[in-house]
């Protein structure tokens, strides 16, 4: 149970680094400059469910891969949350397949920011052990 609860709150830390970052990165124009719409107010309506779910992806730290390597861990991790936004969210709203819609580059954004999630989970559970 102690190992289920640093993993979620691993995933919650590096969910708030990821949607800071996508705010920073939008309010102060970076976004915009590449073509990408994305460009998301920081309140708790929008940051609230990105806590919630960063931690429950968390829970996939669980898997018996990579101990040694978390880094690498939480970066292949954090492709599945990737995916996910990129397969079904960004197309169930309208916005294309991979959120071509919002930008051409935004494939990339998401890959990165979820990146940062991934890694700063992964760094969450090892100053935890």
């Amino acid at each position: 149970m102690k190992k289920l609860m640093i993993y979620f709150s691993a995933g919650s830390i590096g969910a708030l680094a990821n949607s800071l970052l996508l705010w920073w990165v939008g309010y102060y124009g970076f976004t915009s400059r590449f073509g990408i719409a994305i460009a998301p107010h920081l309140s708790p309506e929008w940051l609230y469910p990105r806590i919630v779910w960063g931690g429950l992806w968390g829970l996939l730290f669980i898997l018996p891969m990579l101990q040694s390597r978390l880094w690498l861990k939480g970066l292949i991790i954090s492709l599945a949350p990737t995916a996910v936004q990129l397969l079904l969210i960004f197309p169930q709203a309208g916005k294309g397949i991979g959120g071509t819609e919002l930008g051409m580059l935004t494939p990339i954004l998401v890959l990165l920011v979820n990146g940062l999630w991934g890694v700063t989970a992964a760094l969450s559970i090892r100053f935890c052990r």
